[in-house]
């Protein structure tokens, strides 16, 4: 009979300053010693579930832990948290502190990505490497639609609104499927899940908020590139070519300073772990065994 490695994953809270935080965290065989550690930083409309497949699939071999933000997932927050990608930013800060996490692997997607590069900007010496998956950091990576979302202001008559037509089923579903070349190997569960986060008191205006505040992160590629250059982190980049987001061109800028990121641009769209999670799945397992040193 063949054998094989599933990972327990543990499903906890950990306060931060009055922010009730959800995670996940693998449990893999200790028998490794010091195994890598990746903390794993999820996107918009979504929450830590969105990597359960990938824990499944690595959580036996090295730890993966994966926050819930404020607003988003399990996680919640105290009546008169100030939605800005500041807070969400400090929120996983204190996180990492309290899970004593000092030195890991990123893995940033979407929204992970504006919340890691200001986490890395705080802790350079936490971050042994990146993994970019869809994760934008340069003006090349926006798209028309992407730049016009960036542009949202709330003093302009109707962008409220703007917003708002993002937080349906139908938007939160063509997030999912936008893009991949066999939707039939996305499964629903996931926009599902995350239309039930969305549609919970409250939420909406915290999303309405952080896209409100989506400006500032483009305001802080600069410093966030320049803080590439500097460290060099180890980088492994695996990018859906057909994101509506983030075009394919935000995948090439990594390397004007990265030079050495290894680069795999995959034929899907926005969330490419849900359909190209056998090919992805290899590669970050090589790239941790690699950096971990």
């Amino acid at each position: 009979m063949a054998m094989f490695t599933v990972p327990r994953t543990r499903h906890r809270h950990v306060d931060v300053d009055g922010v009730r935080v959800f995670y996940r965290e693998s449990v893999p065989d200790e028998s490794g010693g010091d195994v890598p550690v990746m903390l794993l930083l999820h996107g918009f409309p979504s929450a830590s579930h969105q990597f359960r497949r990938l824990i499944d699939v690595l959580g036996a071999r090295y730890r993966l832990i994966a926050p819930d933000y404020p607003g988003f997932g399990h996680t919640e927050a105290p009546t008169g948290f100030t939605y800005t990608f500041d807070n969400l930013a400090h929120v996983t800060e204190g996180f990492a502190e309290r899970l004593g996490l000092t030195r890991f692997v990123m893995y940033v997607f979407d929204f992970g990505a504006p919340v890691g590069f200001r986490l890395a900007a705080r802790h350079p010496e936490w971050i042994a490497g990146l993994v970019v998956q869809n994760g934008n950091a340069y003006e090349e990576g926006l798209s028309a639609g992407a730049r016009a979302f960036v542009a949202l202001r709330p003093d302009v008559e109707g962008d409220e609104d703007r917003v708002r037509t993002l937080l349906t089923q139908e938007a939160t579903r063509a997030q999912y499927e936008g893009g991949t070349a066999d939707p039939t190997l996305v499964a629903p569960d996931g926009w599902t899940l995350d239309q039930h986060f969305l549609d919970l008191p409250g939420r909406k205006e915290a999303q309405v908020a952080l896209a409100f505040d989506y400006h500032t992160n483009v305001e802080r590629y600069p410093i966030w590139q320049a803080w590439l250059r500097r460290h060099q982190p180890p980088a492994l980049i695996a990018w859906g070519r057909d994101d509506p987001f983030f075009p394919e061109p935000g995948a090439h800028a990594y390397l004007r300073d990265l030079p050495d990121a290894e680069l795999h641009v995959l034929d899907t769209g926005h969330f490419a772990l849900e359909d190209r999670l056998p090919e992805i799945a290899p590669l970050i397992a090589a790239f941790l065994d690699r950096v971990w040193k």
